[in-house]
């Protein structure tokens, strides 16, 4: 079953896997692997502009 979730709840699941990223990309420069700090870069972009999206998901009654 589908749960709607808040603006707030929605920022920290993204806020969470830019976390995950910034984690892999450590690990993918200490053993110099360009390929995966590229597809890091691509998932971070896609991520940012679901975060910082205009108009926001909500009125900002959250």
């Amino acid at each position: 079953m589908y749960m709607p979730m808040t603006e707030k709840e929605y920022n920290g699941i993204l806020l969470d896997q830019i976390s995950l990223l910034e984690e892999i990309e450590r690990v993918a420069k200490k053993v110099n692997c360009q390929e995966v700090l590229e597809e890091i870069e691509f998932k971070r972009n896609q991520i940012n502009r679901k975060l910082y999206q205009k108009p926001p998901l909500t009125d900002g009654n959250n």
